[in-house]
């Protein structure tokens, strides 16, 4: 049984679709990525998930609990983060971790023991003390990862985790997610920030406009182009008249030119690759380099919401 199923959810708001007939599921342990740009359609989703929010159509279960009809049994089993949270003027940190362990129903007995050892995972225990409206924005995220955490949930469903972050930020959120998953958390993390996902996520669904555009392991996305060379070459002149040369050449599609850059796929062989550099040579083009690069998750997403891939 999957740790997380999504069938043919769709939510209307005022007569406009925000997700239309959703369907996935989601593994036990699995780390899954539901990508897609602003107003895709994530947080509409995640928040069904979470319980907040009635569908107009479809169902979901978390550990075999409807989400429509089993609340209380879901909420039990789910550490939620949304992508904006506040926290309570003149509170401390411990006191706003006890305000949420009291809430999920933790003993007064057990509070400050759990209160500690999540404080110790995000590598908050320093901060214990401190006045939570004082907290840097990362610091925070760090500390709403450890409210969702308080009851031991086994499936986290996290809005956006690192936006609005510094780049040193998101790299502690991102090993604290690598933790995390290493804990054997089921984990749904939402973000248009693809390079975070890349080397987190072993599943990802692409959504855009509501659409499911594709939901499969990483490496499945990305080898869709695998049979196809993706080419970039940079001349120091002459651009445009090498997008035209590029565009016309057998074996070539999908040109694109930015600035002196001219980025392309090539399905020939690596013996016509050569051939291709050979000639463009001749032909007294300005090289700079002409290099194969690698189809990386960001690559795939926009190829495949550009409708490259059915």
């Amino acid at each position: 049984m999957p740790a997380v199923e999504i069938r043919n959810f769709r939510k209307v708001y005022d007569g406009k679709v925000a997700v239309e007939k959703l369907s996935f599921d989601i593994e036990a342990g699995d780390v899954f990525g539901l990508i897609g740009p602003n107003g895709a359609g994530k947080t509409t989703t995640i928040r069904f998930l979470a319980t907040l929010l009635d569908p107009t159509m479809g169902d979901a279960t978390i550990q075999g609990f409807s989400v429509r009809k089993q609340v209380r049994e879901v909420r039990r089993r789910i550490g939620y983060l949304p992508d904006h949270f506040g926290v309570y003027d003149g509170m401390r940190v411990w006191e706003f971790l006890d305000f949420f362990a009291l809430a999920y129903g933790i003993a007064l007995t057990r509070r400050k023991k759990i209160i500690d050892d999540v404080l110790t995972l995000v590598d908050l225990a320093h901060k214990r003390d401190d006045l939570v409206n004082g907290l840097s924005r990362g610091t925070r995220q760090r500390l709403g990862l450890a409210k969702t955490l308080l009851h031991d949930p086994p499936v986290l469903i996290l809005d956006e985790p690192a936006s609005g972050l510094d780049p040193r930020a998101r790299v502690e959120i991102k090993a604290l997610l690598r933790e995390l998953k290493q804990m054997g958390k089921t984990i749904l993390i939402s973000s248009h920030i693809l390079s975070d996902l890349a080397d987190l996520c072993n599943k990802i669904g692409i959504i855009e406009r509501g659409q499911l555009l594709a939901c499969a392991p990483v490496q499945e996305i990305v080898g869709q182009f695998s049979e196809r060379h993706v080419i970039e070459v940079s001349v120091l002149s002459r651009e445009i008249e090498l997008e035209t040369r590029l565009a016309t050449t057998k074996h070539v599609e999908n040109v694109e030119r930015i600035d002196h850059q001219v980025k392309f796929d090539y399905a020939g062989t690596d013996e016509a690759i050569a051939l291709l550099h050979g000639a463009l040579a001749r032909e007294e083009f300005p090289l700079v380099w002409f290099r194969e690069v690698e189809v990386t998750l960001e690559e795939a997403f926009f190829r495949i919401t550009k409708g490259e891939v059915s």
